[in-house]
């Protein structure tokens, strides 16, 4: 968990450092409800994973894909709401969704499978 903090509060700094620049027509206005979105999510994720494997592990699995599932349902109800209220910059707002998910996923997977591996080892 501490390590989805400190990826939320890198790429935070990387907004703060492309505002900063000048280049904030790069990213969208809502690009602090995106990452807020996803930090949340991303929690509420690892305590579903938590709470799923507290006992036992043999029910990782369907915790894992459950809890995949559930985060992109939400996803789709977070763009469908954001679409709705009619953004202005619909291409930039998308591009910077998928580009946080892309990055959230990568780096959730990259936890999994250095955890998988420390706790299969001998």
């Amino acid at each position: 968990m501490l390590r989805t903090v400190i990826f939320t509060g890198v790429i935070g700094i990387v907004f703060f450092a492309i505002e900063w620049l000048g280049l904030g027509v790069v990213l969208p206005v809502e690009k602090w409800f995106i990452l807020a979105f996803f930090f949340a999510v991303y929690l509420f994720q690892h305590r579903l994973l938590e709470f799923g494997t507290k006992n036992d592990n043999k029910n990782f699995v369907q915790f894992f894909m459950a809890s995949t599932v559930l985060r992109l349902v939400l996803s789709v109800v977070f763009v469908g709401i954001f679409l709705s209220f009619g953004i202005k910059n619909i291409k930039t707002f998308t591009i910077t969704f998928i580009v946080l998910y892309l990055s959230y996923t990568f780096f959730e997977i990259y936890g999994i499978n250095a955890k998988l591996r420390r706790d299969l080892k001998p």
